[in-house]
């Protein structure tokens, strides 16, 4: 969520970021129900502290007016009933006026939290501004010696690429029909080989992550509330993308969703907290189940691995002290420790600069990084397909949009419990999501004859092997 009073202050940069990012938001009518809002918030406050004035002045008052209507008639009677009615009446009507404001409120708010969880975050002004992932622009690229990216599979290794979706059925890694009578389109059944390699891919970034670069791993809820997943920006924008498991239908008290990444479950660790922040960063790993619906991909990859709805990610999260050039900081650590593990596994990649239009509501910038799959792309006269980068990782730099939502702060300067309490900042990164992950692993080191060379860093965990198939 945006700061508001920021927004009050520089309307001109959340109606200029929502049009980079490609997004409508109404900016004149969130500042018009802010206005009115604080108007009635003012009102009711002023009117709160009449009422207490009033019912301390006029209790004293009546009490006099019918001590003294004991002994009154006539006219004078008159006088002092009316005088009473008149001081009971004033509360009353302060307290009638309030409830109006309260119900005008109950209108207010709702509409106006709703049209602030549309804001998205304004980009930084070094990311490059454009409609669509079609405009992102590619950083670096890096390969290993053995491979030379302006040649082709065949040039490089001497023998034409095989797509993984020949390899894995060729090798026995993958059962697509049973998959699918279980769990319908785009569900698979890992075999053999197939689950090993899903396994030790996970466990390797795993402990790498937790063992050579000191993240704590934590275990996270997959079905969570709503509310974390607005929390953490997910809803309502790509809320089409999750799975929702109907409980209020069953009697349930609310209604659940799937998580698409662990990135939910381990920022909404710390929702509503205040941190200390001497404990800051915190630095948390973890491995967890992920489900997307993949809406609006009808036709797009349906074979493999590519586009699935069910997978398993490690994935990273820092949760950092209010500080542009700490985040900056991290999210080139971040991006740091991905190239490290892509390198050890000898695959080829690039880091590719996401634009306005490919940010998404929350980030303030992303960087994507896409490893070299030979079985995608065009097919040249032959058939054979040239080969083409694919998106493994995505790195997001969030500031404090994330932590506002969550009401995660942590309290600045001085001594512990003192000082300013300050919304925390947020990033996140891919360490490995499989079974992608196992699509330019594949495709990169299989051999001539069908055989696949397990990486050296990856032996330990495939029980020593050094091929898979033969």
């Amino acid at each position: 969520m945006i700061d508001l009073k920021r927004l009050r202050e520089e309307p001109d940069l959340f109606r200029d970021g929502a049009a980079a990012k490609q997004m409508s938001v109404d900016i004149d009518r969130v500042l018009e129900l802010d206005a009115r809002r604080r108007e009635l918030l003012t009102r009711q406050e002023t009117l709160r502290a009449e009422q207490k004035s009033l019912a301390k002045e006029s209790g004293p008052k009546i009490g006099q007016l019918m001590g003294r209507l004991k002994s009154a008639e006539g006219d004078e009677k008159a006088t002092i009933e009316a005088e009473v009615d008149a001081l009971r009446a004033k509360p009353a009507a302060l307290k009638d006026e309030i409830a109006g404001l309260d119900e005008e409120l109950g209108k207010v708010g709702p509409e106006l939290d709703e049209l602030l969880l549309e804001i998205p975050q304004p980009a930084d002004p070094d990311v490059p501004v454009g409609a669509s992932a079609d405009d992102n622009v590619q950083k670096s690229v890096w390969a290993p010696d053995w491979w030379d990216p302006g040649k082709t599979f065949e040039q490089n290794k001497g023998f034409r690429p095989r797509p993984h979706t020949e390899l894995i059925q060729s090798l026995g890694l993958v059962d697509f029909e049973r998959g699918v009578k279980i769990a319908g389109a785009r569900n698979y059944v890992l075999t053999g080989d197939g689950m090993r390699l899903h396994q030790a891919v996970q466990r390797y970034a795993f402990d790498y992550m937790a063992n050579e670069n000191g993240f704590e791993p934590r275990s996270v809820p997959v079905l969570v509330r709503e509310e974390a997943m607005v929390g953490t920006g997910f809803f309502p924008h790509g809320k089409d993308q999750s799975y929702q498991v109907n409980e209020s239908d069953r009697g349930g008290g609310q209604d659940m969703y799937l998580t698409g990444t662990g990135e939910v479950g381990l920022m909404g660790l710390h929702q509503g907290e205040i941190l200390d922040e001497a404990d800051l960063p915190l630095t948390y790993v973890t491995v967890s189940p992920c489900f997307r619906r993949e809406a609006g991909a009808a036709g797009k990859d349906t074979a493999g691995f590519y586009r699935v709805h069910a997978f398993d990610k490690v994935e990273q999260v820092v949760i950092c002290k209010a500080d542009e050039a700490e985040s900056r900081a991290w999210h080139a650590k971040m991006i740091g420790f991905v190239e490290t593990l892509l390198q050890r596994l000898e695959l080829p990649y690039r880091l590719l600069q996401c634009c306005t239009g490919d940010l998404g509501v929350k980030n303030a910038d992303m960087i994507d990084i896409e490893c070299w799959m030979p079985g995608r792309g065009e097919v040249d006269g032959e058939g054979v397909p040239k080969g083409d980068w694919g998106e493994t990782h995505s790195a997001s730099r969030l500031y404090d949009f994330q932590c506002r939502r969550l009401n995660m702060r942590y309290r600045a300067g001085g001594e512990s419990g003192k000082g300013q309490t300050v919304f925390c900042h947020s990033l996140n990164n891919t360490v490995l999501a499989s079974p992608r992950f196992l699509i330019p692993l594949l495709e990169m080191h299989h051999n001539a004859d069908g055989t696949v060379t397990i990486p050296e860093a990856l032996r330990p965990y495939m029980g020593g092997r050094e091929r898979i198939g033969g």
